[in-house]
């Protein structure tokens, strides 16, 4: 079995990973090949396509509606026109009346209501004049003080901070009042700029906050017009440079993701949870997926090449315990790295793409990290477009995105096995042939080699149960046919030779009794008497 006979179910070219318009960017099996930018483009088509053909359908319906309404009015014309007047003449004379009967009530109502108007502007002047100074002193400080100096929490912030809440909810708000003064202290030092970022953030919160009834994928086009309508005003209005206004979103994406990250991080209304459950089942299902099998071109037994496997390990888990998107890729840059850096130990020369990837899907089946196609989702919905689309981040996130759509889709082919091997190592029947205990090397632990003795010699029990259990079935079945060819013969030769059965003849009467029946049989002996 040769080393390309081996990738060829792994390998994916590296244009397969691009946008499949052609502009160059990274694409996304989220967005069906598209990058954000093209995927948003075709969004907005087909929804104004699908606008449109509403529209239309609901002006022919309309249009339907009214010819069908004239035609009923047509025949009917005749016979309401004297009814129609009569109607319109009794509601005139009614609405006369009630006009007369109002013109009793209404002086006495309106000099009520203009009394009660005077003594309420009356009351209002007195609380004014008490809290004149007071509102003097608060406009001066709004002109004066930056807008972050008087924000007060949003209504959802009082609740969290009021109502009692377990360890982890404490541990969010602390962390979200940290991201707050660190995105204050960050925006201190753009100045005016700053304030209007601020303003954004906050009128984007507060829009989100009455958007809860929005599907996701509403509210997550919403968050990529908010980044796309920051970063054109940072650069057109506050002229500033590509480099700060990089450092600027991701500012503001980790201080607004940090707030709306436990409403938008796995809706109830989607199934990001069932793909999960999924992906999890599926991972511990090919738990038996050896290196060899993808052709991985890593060392596990270097300790240098081992140690960056766990590391890789550990942040692909570690992903699921960041809230902001950025800290996500984060994770799955350092996990790239790490895996980059094994190979190139283990290979002594730089890795390529194609080593790249099939180590990556043995992290991943290794790991099995939590709520991995929620995360994906998250980072699709919530991340700055532009990470996703460039750079080592849009890469690496790429690549991830292909590893867990090959796991999905793995099969006998793509590890180069037989169907059967495959669905016997699928259900647990026997599991792959474990490396033999010559060809250890002599730094390996001694329970390691024994364990893998041990499975060793569990396969082969395992096979020999399997055969004793075929061979026990095979007996059985050839007693069952025995049994039923015994009984078809005598079957047969009861047919052929039936046996009749004769009624029970009449006991035959005693010669020395009275034979009523028969008179011709002689009478009985008498005795006689001889003298000598």
């Amino acid at each position: 079995m040769n080393l390309k006979s081996e990738r060829r179910g792994i390998h994916v070219d590296q244009s397969e990973l691009l946008c499949k318009k052609g502009c160059g960017y990274y694409g996304n099996p989220a967005w069906q090949g598209f990058c954000s930018k093209c995927w948003r483009e075709e969004y907005h088509k087909a929804r104004q396509k699908q606008i449109q053909e509403d529209w239309e359908l609901a002006e022919r319906l309309q249009r339907e509606e009214e010819e069908a309404y004239a035609s009923s009015q047509s025949t009917q014309g005749a016979q309401s026109l004297t009814f129609s007047k009569f109607e319109e003449k009794k509601t005139n004379e009614k609405t006369r009346k009630v006009t007369t009967v109002k013109k009793f009530f209404t002086a006495s109502s309106r000099a009520g209501a203009k009394k009660a108007a005077q003594e309420k502007i009356v009351k209002q002047g007195h609380l004014g004049r008490e809290r004149n100074a007071d509102n003097i002193l608060r406009d001066l400080k709004e002109i004066f003080t930056p807008s972050w100096e008087l924000a007060s929490p949003t209504e959802a912030e009082i609740q969290e901070s009021k109502s009692p809440s377990p360890s982890i909810n404490r541990q969010a708000s602390i962390e979200t009042d940290r991201v707050y003064k660190e995105f204050i202290e960050f925006l201190k030092t753009y100045h005016k700029s700053g304030q209007d970022i601020y303003k954004q953030c906050k009128l984007f919160l507060d829009t989100m906050n009455h958007k809860r009834d929005l599907s996701i994928e509403e509210q997550s086009e919403c968050a990529q017009d908010f980044y796309q309508n920051v970063a054109e005003k940072l650069q057109t209005r506050w002229k500033m440079p590509p480099e700060k206004v990089e450092k600027a979103m991701d500012q503001i994406e980790k201080y607004i993701m940090t707030r709306q990250y436990k409403y938008v991080f796995c809706p109830e209304t989607t199934d990001d949870e069932k793909k999960d459950l999924a992906v999890q089942k599926r991972i511990r299902a090919l738990h038996w997926v050896t290196p060899q099998m993808l052709c991985v071109p890593v060392n596990e037994e270097i300790p240098e090449v081992s140690d960056m496997v766990v590391k890789a390990i550990t942040d692909i888990i570690e992903m699921d315990s960041k809230r902001v998107p950025r800290d996500k890729l984060a994770c799955i840059t350092k996990c790239s790295k790490h895996i980059f850096n094994a190979i190139k130990i283990t290979k002594n020369e730089p890795a390529s793409a194609d080593d790249f990837l099939p180590t990556l899907i043995y992290i991943v089946l290794k790991g099995n990290p939590p709520r991995l196609q929620s995360n994906i989702q998250y980072i699709t919905r919530f991340c700055n477009p532009s990470r996703l689309m460039t750079g080592e981040d849009g890469y690496y996130f790429t690549n991830l995105c292909c590893a867990v759509a090959f796991i999905e889709k793995l099969d006998a082919q793509s590890l180069n096995l037989s169907q059967e091997d495959f669905d016997r190592f699928m259900t647990g029947q026997t599991s792959p042939k474990k490396q033999e205990s010559d060809s250890w090397s002599p730094d390996v632990c001694l329970g390691v080699k024994q364990m893998y003795k041990n499975l060793d010699l569990l396969s082969q029990l395992n096979e020999r149960q399997e055969r004793i259990v075929s061979e026990a079935k095979k007996l059985e079945k050839d007693l069952i046919d025995w049994t039923d060819g015994v009984a078809k013969e005598v079957q047969d030769i009861v047919e052929k030779y039936p046996l009749e059965i004769k009624p029970k003849n009449q006991a035959l009467a005693a010669i020395d009794s009275e034979n009523v029946e028969n008179d011709k049989l002689p009478p009985p002996l008498q005795p006689q008497v001889y003298a000598g």
